[in-house]
Parts: structure tokens; sequence; C-alpha cells
């Protein structure tokens, strides 16, 4: 074998190993098979190279690439998929699966896309986010047993073990399969790796429909002030007194501080919670018992648009 051919077959062996996405296709009908917890979790920690929590810019290029030049029967290069044909198989894709078109692919959009087990898949759960963060709040006290203010291993393995149970899959599942399923889970949202989940990266695990205080009535400064209406305070206060007893209290109050809290906050724990709590009810009279009323809700929903106005000015 000559020099040349030699290293055409380095080259060409190169290129057949650069395409993750391969080892992941039936040989014969090039179809994706199923994807363990495990598999997934080496699909995603792959391709989100920077562990941002996204697949996106040159990540989503190469993911688009190998995803692509993988079905085909004979072993190409990625690089065989030229610009325009990326340009055009991009925007497809994320017609199709980016389904908060922010131009980039999180870690529920693939597992979308990809095969997966079953019973993993449920835990995702796409078809049913949380009413409202109130929802959300009781959920972390329930599971949250010793208090701590983390969803720890074994916290988290008990509220796996009831997902399933509730979608009636759980005796589908073995202890060990379970185990999987927890550490894959630690490891997808687990953000600063300290082997158990706080409150925003939980919130991530459990999404709710809608923050509410994300609209757009709520971020229009001091003219946003002035067109909040008696409905919009109604509707707020509706959605977080959940047993209509004309206050908001308890799970009630910090589901509403979490959602006012992620508005300022990206990753944010329990403490963090708890020092908004006193920073936010220090500038309204507030109930020693653990309420707010309509007016205190009023007056922090005033200050936040009036908040908003500031950081608008000063903001270049």
């Amino acid at each position: 074998m000559s020099i040349d051919s030699t290293s055409s077959l380095k080259r060409f062996n190169l290129e057949r190993a650069t395409n993750f996405m391969r080892q992941f296709r039936d040989p014969d009908s090039r179809e994706l098979k199923k994807l363990s917890a495990n598999q997934f979790m080496e699909v995603w920690s792959h391709y989100d190279k920077d562990g941002n929590g996204y697949i996106e810019g040159t990540e989503l290029d190469g993911f688009l690439k190998e995803f692509v030049s993988s079905a085909n029967f004979v072993d190409i290069s990625p690089d065989a998929v030229s610009d325009e044909m990326l340009v055009e198989l991009k925007a497809c894709f994320m017609e199709a699966y980016d389904d908060n078109q922010d131009g980039k692919i999180d870690i529920r959009e693939l597992a979308q896309l990809l095969p997966m087990e079953e019973n993993f898949l449920l835990l995702f759960r796409f078809d049913n986010p949380l009413e409202s963060s109130v929802e959300f709040m009781k959920i972390w006290r329930e599971y949250d047993t010793d208090g701590s203010g983390y969803i720890e291993a074994d916290e988290l393995k008990n509220f796996l073990r009831d997902l399933l149970k509730e979608a009636k899959k759980i005796n589908d599942v073995s202890e060990d399969k379970l185990i999987e399923y927890t550490d894959t889970m630690l490891q997808v949202f687990d953000s600063n790796k300290d082997g158990r989940l706080q409150l925003s990266e939980m919130a991530k695990l459990l999404p709710v429909k809608e923050n509410f205080l994300c609209r757009q009535v709520f971020k229009e400064g001091i003219e946003g002030a002035t067109k909040l209406t008696k409905d919009d305070i109604e509707r707020v206060f509706s959605l977080y007194d959940r047993d209509n007893n004309g206050s908001i209290e308890n799970e009630e109050l910090r589901g509403f501080l979490k959602d006012l809290l992620e508005l300022v906050k990206k990753d944010y724990d329990a403490q963090d919670l708890l020092e908004f709590e006193e920073t936010i009810l220090q500038g309204v009279e507030y109930s020693s018992e653990g309420k707010i009323s309509r007016k205190q809700l009023t007056m922090i929903l005033l200050a936040l648009a009036k908040h908003n106005q500031e950081e608008e000015v000063v903001t270049p």
C-alpha cells in the first residue's frame, strides 16, 4: 500500500470516527435506536461542549451535520453537508423542535427529537407542566424532607418514583433503573454540580406553564404602572390565592416570590428566596401571620413596574 493510500485511509477513518451519532443508528435501517437514559446523557454532554445547558451556535451546527450524515448507508463525513444545506436544514429543524423559539436547543427539545426509553421520557413531563409556582413550592416542600433547602439524590429518587407511579409505570422500572434515572437527571439539571438540586435547578425539571409576572404589562416602567388595571391585579391575586381565602400565604406566597425572584436572578436557592422575601416584604405592611392582601400585592407590583423603569433609565 502506498503512503498516499495509507494517508487517505487514516483520513477516512478519522472522518468516520468524528460522527458521534452514527453509533446510535441501526446498521441496517439507519433509523435511530431507542436510547437509554445514559446514552441520552452521552449525546447531550457530547454536543453541549461548554456545559451551559444549550446546544447552540457551532455546537448546533455540528450536531445537525452529524445527525443528518449519520443516516446515510455510506459512512460519509459530516462535512459533506454543505453550508447552504446546513442553513436550510437548521431552519426546518428549529421550526419543528425549537419550541420556545430562542434559536438554541435545550434538554427538553432534544428529548423530543431523539427516541428514548418511554419511562425515562415521562420524567420530562412534556404534556403536564404545573399550573403555577404555588404547585411547585408545594412539591418542593413535600420532597425536601429534611428541610435542607435542596433536593438531594435520595429525595429526587423518591420524586421520580412517585412520577412513575402517577403514570402507572413504576412496576416497569427496577430499582437499578430508577437509580440510573436519578443519576441522569442530576447530571442534566444540577448546573453547579454539587450533587443536589437547588430551587432554580428543580424549576427546570418541573416547569410551570407561565410566569405571569413576565407579561409585558409588568415590564413597561412607570407607563406600565399606570396601565396596571384592577383586573390585572385581580388576575395575579387569583393566580396565587389558590384556596380563595382572600390572602396569599405559605406556599402561595413562596410561589409568588419565586416568580418575582426569577425576574432578577437566574440561579437561586432556598436561602436566596428567604432573603428576597425579607427584602420585598419590608416595603409593605407585612402581616406577622405570613399573609399579604390585595393592597399589599398592588404595592409590590407597582414597585416592580417602577423598578423596571429605573433599570431602563440606567441601562444605556
